[in-house]
């Protein structure tokens, strides 16, 4: 049988550490995620939706338990070499792009991801034609504004170029934290249908918190209810097909 890709193991964190105030969010994740996944993540404010995907990301460290990527121990690795493997998408659309470069060289700086880059753009040109394909396939005029400093670009448009951004390189693990959530509801609807045919056509592996029990019952094979700093249900296969929003409910329930 093949190793999970990424897998947690009693995951613990703290804040407020060694003071009266100490408090566990996250308290004892056991979770793995097979190459292929589309998890949707789904839970109240505070249930630690936020605190999971930073340490998974790197940018906050475990203090206890143990992740692993395709087996090997991970929980000490920096965020910053985790990039080689690792990406992600936030709510901000200002985050995760370079706004004085244009929609191309930002294209061109996220093939380069997770490797010592240097500020001089090469094969620009070259690859004109295939970023402007693809920015085609966000279905938002990106592909029109290849030379426009992202700064000036939509909302819309800067986080479908974050997202775009995030996939050039395939990663092992993508994460969308909340990433059409500051989006009104007709460029939400579009860039998450973008997001579903690229993760699903790429067969990639893809982890994506939402506050709309809708979207979590529509996207993925996984759905999982993250509760107290812990996993309340993990839902796969014909589970989640057969899920409706008012069971989904009641997990929200005190």
């Amino acid at each position: 049988m093949n190793k999970p890709i990424l897998e947690l193991k009693n995951v613990q964190t703290l804040v407020n550490k060694g003071t009266a105030n100490q408090t566990k969010i996250l308290k004892g994740i056991n979770l793995q995620i097979n190459a292929g996944d589309f998890i949707t993540i789904v839970g109240t404010n505070g249930a630690g939706k936020s605190t999971l995907f930073n340490v998974i990301g790197g940018n906050l460290r475990a203090d206890g338990g143990q992740i692993l990527h395709n087996g090997q121990d991970i929980t000490r690795t920096s965020e910053e070499d985790r990039t080689a493997f690792l990406a992600r998408v936030f709510q901000d659309p200002k985050l995760g792009t370079a706004p004085r470069m244009t929609v191309a060289e930002n294209m061109l700086l996220a093939t380069k991801r997770g490797e010592h880059r240097h500020l001089i753009f090469r094969q620009l040109k070259q690859n004109m034609a295939r970023f402007t394909k693809l920015a085609a396939t966000m279905n938002n005029g990106l592909e029109n504004r290849m030379t426009t400093a992202t700064g000036a670009l939509s909302g819309g448009q800067r986080q479908a170029l974050s997202f775009l951004m995030a996939t050039l390189k395939r990663p092992d693990i993508l994460l969308l934290d909340e990433h059409t959530a500051a989006l009104d509801p007709h460029t939400s609807l579009n860039l998450l249908h973008a997001t579903n045919e690229r993760i699903t056509t790429g067969h990639l592996t893809a982890l994506m918190i939402t506050h709309h029990l809708e979207d979590a019952l529509t996207y993925g094979n996984r759905l999982i209810v993250l509760k107290d700093g812990q996993i309340k249900a993990d839902f796969k296969g014909e589970a989640k097909q057969v899920l409706t929003v008012d069971k989904l409910y009641q997990y929200f329930e005190d």
